[in-house]
C-alpha cells in the first residue's frame, strides 16, 4: 500500500480530521484505532508502516498519544498548517463538552439528579481504569525485572506517596543503568524502521535552524501566558498556580493519562485543595464519556479549583478562564514535542540506551497505573478513608464496614461486561450510569417517602 500524501488537498485533510475528532470516543486505543481506518485503510494516504513509525514516537512522549498522533499525521500530511488542524481538531470537542458539563456541575453538583448520573459513571470509570492496568500490563512486564520495577513504582506511590516525577526520573535511570549491566533484561527490540525515517525526513527535514525556529515560536507560545497571568493575578492566585503546575504536568505526564492521573489527584485534591476525591472521579467520568483526549479531564479540574478560589472574579467567569488556561497549557507542549522532534527521532531508532530506558519507564507506569486503580477502588468503594501517616508512609486505608455494595455490584457487573463480553467502553458507562441513576433515585426518594 502506497501513501499518496501529495495528492491529497488541505481542505480534504481537515475534513478527514473532522470525522476523526467526532468519532474519538473510547480512549486513546479506540481513537487510534480510528485515525488508523480512516487515514490508512479508507483513505490510503499514509502506509501501516509509516502510521506504526509515527505511533511509536508519541508513546514516548509526555502528553496524549492519540492527540499527538494526529498531530504528528497532520504534519506528515501538510506540514505545520496540517499538524495545527489535525491536533486542535481533536482537542477541540472534548474542549466544549467538559466546559459545558463542568458548567452545569459546578452550578448543581448538589442536586440528587447530578449526584445520581455520577454515582454509576464512578464505579464503571473503576472497571475502565482496572482493564487499563491490565491491557498495559501484559504488553509492558515482559520479565522478571520489568514487574520489578512496576511493584516499586506502585509501593513507592500509593505507600509512601513519593512524587510521580521522581518515580518516572528513577525508573529512566534504573533503565539507562541496567541496559549496560544486563541489557538482555531492558532492551527488547533495536530494529530501525529506515522507510519510516526516510519518510519523516522527506516531510520537512531535520536541521538546527528548524529546530531553533520551532523553539523561538512555541516555547513563548506555552509560557508567556502562565507569565502574563501570574502578573496579573498575583503569585498565589489559582490561575498561577493552576498555569505552572499543569505546564510542569505537561513535562512528566508519560504513559498516557491514565498513568499521571494519580499525580494530578495527588497534588490538586491534596496539595491545592482544588477539588475532593469524589468531584476528581466525577471528572474523569466527564472525559471518558466525552470525546477527545482523556487527558481533557485537567480542564475539569482547573474550573473546579478556580470556580472555588475566584479571586475576586465572578466564579463561573473564573472556572472558564481556567479552563481555557489550562487547556492551552497542557496541549501548547505536545504540539512542540511534535513540531521539533519528528524529523529527528528516527535517528534514535535502534539506540540500545534509549530502548533500554523507555522500556524501564514504561514498566513503571504500570505501577503508576495501578496505584491510580487502588485509589478510585478506594475512594469508590468505601464511604470512609483514613490516612496513616507513621514512619515515612503516608496510605490511604478503607473502614470496612463502609463498603458501599451498590458500588461494588456495580463496578463488577462493568468489569464483567469489559472483560467477558466485550463490551464496548462508552456502552458500559452509558448503562452504568443509568443504572446507577436509577438506583441512587430510588434510594434518595424512598427516604422522603412517609412511613
Amino acid at each position: 500500500m502506497e501513501t499518496r500524501h501529495a495528492e491529497v488537498s488541505f481542505g480534504e485533510a481537515v475534513r478527514a480530521f473532522c470525522r476523526v475528532a467526532a468519532l474519538s470516543f473510547g480512549g486513546p486505543a479506540g481513537q487510534i484505532a480510528v485515525m488508523h481506518r480512516i487515514l490508512v485503510e479508507e483513505k490510503r494516504w499514509i502506509t501501516e508502516r509509516r502510521f506504526l513509525h509515527a505511533l511509536n514516537y508519541c508513546m514516548v512522549l509526555p502528553g496524549p498519544e492519540a492527540q499527538q498522533l494526529a498531530t504528528y499525521t497532520g504534519w506528515l500530511l501538510h506540514g505545520w498548517r496540517g499538524g495545527l488542524v489535525a491536533g486542535g481538531l481533536f482537542v477541540l470537542p472534548g474542549f466544549i463538552s467538559i466546559l459545558a458539563l463542568s458548567v452545569l456541575y459546578a452550578g448543581f453538583r448538589d442536586a440528587t439528579l447530578v449526584q445520581a448520573l455520577f454515582f454509576g459513571i464512578k464505579a464503571a470509570v473503576l472497571a475502565v481504569v482496572v482493564q487499563a492496568v491490565i491491557r498495559m500490563g501484559r504488553s509492558a512486564l515482559r520479565n522478571a525485572v520489568m514487574v520489578l520495577l512496576a511493584a516499586l513504582a506502585f509501593v513507592a506511590l500509593f505507600i509512601f506517596a513519593i512524587p510521580f516525577p521522581v518515580v518516572i526520573l528513577g525508573a529512566a535511570l534504573a533503565g539507562w543503568v541496567g541496559q549496560r549491566l544486563a541489557p538482555h533484561w531492558f532492551v527488547f527490540d533495536d530494529e530501525a524502521d529506515d522507510e519510516a525515517a526516510t519518510a519523516a525526513r522527506s516531510s520537512g527535514g531535520a536541521s538546527w535552524r528548524r529546530a531553533l525556529g520551532v523553539l523561538a515560536i512555541w516555547v513563548p507560545l506555552w509560557v508567556v501566558p502562565v507569565v502574563i497571568i501570574s502578573r496579573l493575578m498575583g503569585p498565589d492566585s489559582v490561575f498561577t498556580q493552576a498555569g505552572f503546575f499543569f505546564s510542569k504536568m505537561s513535562l512528566v505526564s508519560f504513559g498516557g493519562a491514565y498513568s499521571v492521573l494519580a499525580y494530578v489527584a495527588q497534588e490538586a485534591v491534596q496539595q491545592y485543595g482544588w477539588l475532593g476525591p469524589g468531584e476528581m472521579l466525577d471528572g474523569l467520568g466527564m472525559a471518558e464519556t466525552t470525546p477527545g483526549p482523556l487527558i481533557q479531564v485537567v480542564q475539569f479540574v482547573g474550573f473546579m479549583g478556580a470556580y472555588r478560589f475566584p479571586g475576586g472574579l465572578d466564579p463561573m467567569t473564573a472556572g472558564v478562564l481556567a479552563s481555557v488556561l489550562v487547556t492551552w497549557v497542557t496541549f501548547v507542549p505536545c504540539f512542540l514535542w511534535i513540531f521539533l522532534g519528528a524529523p529527528w527521532i528516527e535517528t534514535l531508532r535502534g539506540h540500545r540506551a534509549v530502548n533500554a530506558t523507555l522500556s524501564a519507564v514504561t514498566a513503571a507506569v504500570v505501577g503508576v497505573m495501578l496505584n491510580l486503580a487502588a485509589w478510585f477502588a478506594i475512594h469508590v468503594l468505601f464511604a470512609q478513608v483514613t490516612t496513616i501517616d507513621r514512619w515515612g508512609m503516608h496510605l490511604a486505608v478503607p473502614e470496612p464496614a463502609s463498603v458501599q455494595w451498590a458500588s461494588l455490584a456495580l463496578a463488577v457487573a462493568a468489569f464483567v461486561a469489559l472483560f467477558r463480553y466485550k463490551a464496548g467502553m462508552l456502552t458500559v458507562l452509558l448503562i452504568s450510569a443509568l443504572v446507577g441513576m436509577a438506583y441512587f433515585l430510588g434510594v434518595a426518594y424512598a427516604w422522603q417517602w412517609p412511613a
